[in-house]
């Protein structure tokens, strides 16, 4: 199960390829502007007129997670189909105006939110403004891209729901949230996608899209004047605010228990995790850091003892994942049938280790240099620097977040880290879903029924 995105572009990339190329002059220091449209639209802007290129990243509150019962998938097909036509245009009339103007726009549905992103030249700038107005408001899904769309997601979700990794996602989130919308798979079903119907799309994108929940970050040619006036166009007509609906609170069940799923495979898959720390947590730099520790690829806890001095995989992973109504720590590992229980063994063992003893001063220091020095090559070109802006907003971060980050990520102390461990690894809450034939190993409970 996909928890975090799942998404579908229109987009002319390899136009755009050679405009989108490594920029570290923009890594280098990134100028926020907070811009208010005459309309009241608030979004953060980056300019940048080196090159005649805007980018813009939106993000509405509501994804997969606000689907109704039974028609999983709705938030997914309602993004694969806002560029399949709008206002006057049918699906390849709109999408032969995005690729003769050299125009990208895409959207996605995560868990929680809904995403869109537009590249476009300046000198193009009104018309794709234009398209992503009509693509949010008038959006036509006629019947002909409905069905197309419709069958090309069923196909990847029959081909994906005998895959060992899926049945082992899905099971672990089912256990784990059997009362909240988390606990279904983001994506749907065969089943759930086939019943989404037209009128369930245009609800979901009048409920979703709107000015109440909006994120904006726009990164490129552009003045704060001109952007004010486009945000007003492109924006203006969104209804005010989504329609209030009744929390469900995500009360994790699972804790500390071991699925399984027999399957005639070479390799088990093990999906594994527990409650995390909040987005806002005073800890959450020391988390960070102890999560770049333990789990930050090369080097780190789980690939040296699990990779490099046993060979039980080829890789292990793990990473905060904060949902809106919970906070988790997940991870995954493929190993041989008869080395599973070793692995899973040694996945609690590490982590109770870091959890008693916390880190050493070297992993520390290493720790930091490579949060510090990767940081900026993460936003060496406009797209990231666009989604980082909405990212900041969506966490409630302040305007001058990125001058303080690394004061803030040094000031952590091996004292701190030592205490943080403590509430972050908790190895009798990890519960394990794994898939395939392990040996040695034992069910503490049976494995959920998917749902269709």
């Amino acid at each position: 199960m996909m928890r975090n995105v799942i998404a579908r572009a229109s987009v002319p990339f390899l136009v755009f390829a050679a405009l989108f190329l490594a920029r570290p002059d923009m890594a280098e220091a990134i100028e926020i502007q907070r811009v208010v449209s005459p309309g009241g639209i608030e979004a953060w802007l980056v300019e940048d007129h080196k090159n005649p290129i805007i980018t813009l990243s939106a993000s509405f509150e509501g994804g997969a997670a606000a689907d109704p019962d039974g028609k999983e998938g709705l938030a997914v097909l309602t993004a694969s189909l806002l560029d399949e036509g709008a206002g006057p245009y049918d699906s390849d009339a709109f999408r032969r105006k995005l690729e003769d103007m050299v125009i990208g726009l895409s959207f996605s549905a995560r868990t929680d939110s809904f995403s869109a992103s537009l590249q476009t030249l300046t000198e193009n700038s009104d018309e794709a403004f234009d398209l992503l107005r009509l693509a949010m408001t008038e959006a036509r899904f006629d019947t002909e891209p409905v069905e197309r769309i419709r069958a090309q997601i069923a196909a990847g979700l029959k081909r994906s729901e005998n895959r060992p990794q899926t049945i082992a996602s899905r099971v672990w989130w089912r256990a784990a949230f059997p009362d909240h919308s988390y606990g279904r798979p983001s994506r749907g079903t065969v089943e759930s996608v086939g019943r989404v119907t037209t009128a369930d799309m245009k609800t979901f994108a009048e409920r979703v899209l709107t000015r109440g929940s909006l994120k904006l970050g726009i990164v490129g040619d552009i003045t704060p004047a001109r952007l004010g006036t486009l945000l007003d166009k492109t924006f203006g007509t969104l209804p005010e605010s989504r329609v209030a609906t009744q929390p469900v609170p995500a009360k994790l069940a699972a804790i500390g228990e071991t699925f399984v799923v027999q399957s005639s495979v070479p390799q088990s898959v093990v999906v594994f995790g527990h409650r995390g720390i909040t987005r806002d947590d005073p800890d959450r730099f020391a988390a960070s850091i102890l999560m770049e520790i333990m789990a930050g690829g090369f080097g780190s806890r789980l690939t040296e003892e699990i990779r490099e001095k046993r060979g039980l995989t080829y890789g292990i992973y793990a990473y905060a994942l904060p949902l809106e109504d919970a906070q988790m720590i997940m991870g995954g590992v493929s190993t041989r049938n008869d080395r599973v229980a070793e692995t899973v063994r040694l996945v609690r063992e590490i982590w109770e280790e870091m959890a008693l003893s916390g880190p050493t001063e070297e992993e520390v220091r290493d720790a930091k240099t490579y949060i510090n020095g990767s940081f900026p090559m993460r936003l060496t070109s406009s797209r990231p620097i666009a989604g980082l802006l909405v990212s900041l907003q969506r966490n409630g971060r302040p305007i001058d977040y990125l001058d303080h980050r690394e004061e803030r990520i040094n000031a952590v102390t091996v004292a701190d880290l030592k205490r943080v461990a403590k509430r972050l690894f908790l190895a009798d809450e990890l519960t394990f879903s794994v898939v395939g034939q392990p040996k040695g190993l034992t069910a503490t409970a049976p494995a959920p029924e998917p749902r269709s």
